[in-house]
C-alpha cells in the first residue's frame, strides 16, 4: 500500500479514481473494496448534483465537471501528502536538549547558535534555561552548561569558561563619573548588582572589592540598583545606570563593539566558572554539540 497519511475520505477516493481511471485500481491502491469505492463516488455525485465520471466498459473517464473537481482534489491531496512527509521528516530529526542558565543562553549561546546550525543543519537544539538547577538535572538534558566550582562539578565535567570578571559601563557614564583609576575610586561610583545567595557563588561587588582590600558600605545611599537576572544587569549598564561586573565570555561582544568599556582591573577565579557536563549516556548529537561548545570557546 502506498505511503500515505490517514484516510482523507472522498477527496482521496475521487482523486485516485480520476487519476487511475478505474474503480478497481483505485480500490486496490487505497486498500478498499471496489463496491465501497463505487458507492463513495455515487454519493459524491448525488451531493454535487452532477455526473463526475462516465462509466465505460473498461474503466471510467472524467466529465467536464469531474475534471474541474479533480484539479482541486489532486492539489489538496498532494499538498497534504507533502505536509505529512514534512511532519515525518521533522519528527525524525535529532534533537539535542541543552540546559543552562539565563545569562549563558542569552549572552553567549544565542548570538553564536547560527555557527552550530551551519555546521550541523540536520540537528535541532532545544535550549532549556533555568536560574537554579534541581537535583537530577542531568536526567532530562543531553548537555548541561552550569556555573559552579571544581568541587561541585569537576568530577563529572570539564571547565568551559573560567570565571574572569571586569567592571564595565558605557563610555558616556565613564566620562561623566570617572575616571576610575583604581578600585578605591570605583567604590564611590553607582554600582549595579546581581542578586545572589550569601555567600555569593560568583564574584559580586563585595568580594570584588575585598580582593583589593577596599571596604565599601553597599548601603551608603549612592543610588545602587539590583536585579535578579544578569541580562537585566547588562541592560542597565547599557542604559548608563552605573557600573556592572562583566563576566568575560558574556560581555565580550559588547566590549569589542565598544557598547561597554572596562572600568577597572580584572579578576579571575582559577577553579570557578562555567562547566560542560556531558549526558550520562553520550550519543553522536550530544558529542557534536559538546565539541562545538569547546571549539567555540577556544576560537573566541
Amino acid at each position: 500500500m502506498p505511503d500515505r497519511p490517514p484516510e482523507l475520505g472522498w477527496i482521496r477516493i475521487f482523486a485516485e479514481v480520476a487519476r487511475l481511471g478505474s474503480f478497481s485500481a483505485a480500490a486496490a491502491g487505497l486498500g478498499l473494496t471496489q463496491p465501497a469505492v463505487s458507492y463513495q463516488i455515487r454519493r459524491l455525485e448525488e451531493q454535487f448534483g452532477v455526473a463526475l465520471l462516465r462509466r465505460l466498459h473498461r474503466g471510467v473517464e472524467l466529465t467536464a465537471e469531474g475534471e474541474r473537481l479533480f484539479q482541486v482534489a489532486a492539489k489538496t491531496v498532494g499538498d497534504i501528502d507533502a505536509l505529512a512527509r514534512s511532519f515525518r521528516t521533522e519528527a525524525q530529526r535529532p534533537v539535542v536538549r541543552l540546559r543552562t542558565d539565563y545569562a549563558f543562553s542569552a549572552l553567549w549561546l544565542i548570538p553564536r547558535m547560527h555557527g552550530f546550525r551551519l555546521l550541523h543543519p540536520e540537528t535541532d537544539i532545544q535550549i532549556v534555561a533555568t536560574q537554579r538547577l534541581e537535583p537530577g538535572f542531568r536526567d532530562d538534558a543531553d548537555v548541561v552548561v552550569v556555573f559552579g566550582t571544581k568541587a561541585e562539578f569537576g568530577a563529572i565535567g570539564s571547565l568551559l569558561l573560567r570565571e574572569k570578571v571586569v567592571p564595565v559601563c558605557t563610555r558616556g557614564f565613564l566620562d561623566r563619573n570617572g575616571p576610575f583609576d583604581d578600585p578605591q575610586q570605583l567604590a564611590k561610583a553607582i554600582l549595579i548588582h546581581l542578586d545572589s545567595p550569601m555567600p555569593s557563588p560568583w564574584f559580586d561587588w563585595r568580594s570584588y572589592f575585598a580582593e583589593f582590600s577596599v571596604t565599601r558600605d553597599l548601603h551608603a545611599g549612592r543610588g545602587d540598583i539590583s536585579f535578579n537576572t544578569y541580562s537585566l544587569v547588562v541592560q542597565a549598564a547599557l542604559s548608563e545606570q552605573g557600573v556592572a561586573i562583566g563576566w568575560m565570555g558574556l560581555v565580550d561582544t559588547l566590549l569589542s563593539t565598544h557598547m561597554l568599556v572596562e572600568a577597572g582591573p580584572a579578576l579571575e577565579a582559577w577553579d570557578r566558572g562555567y562547566w560542560l557536563i556531558p549526558p550520562r549516556s553520550a550519543n553522536v548529537d550530544s558529542e557534536r554539540l559538546s565539541t562545538w561548545l569547546v571549539d567555540e570557546v577556544g576560537r573566541t
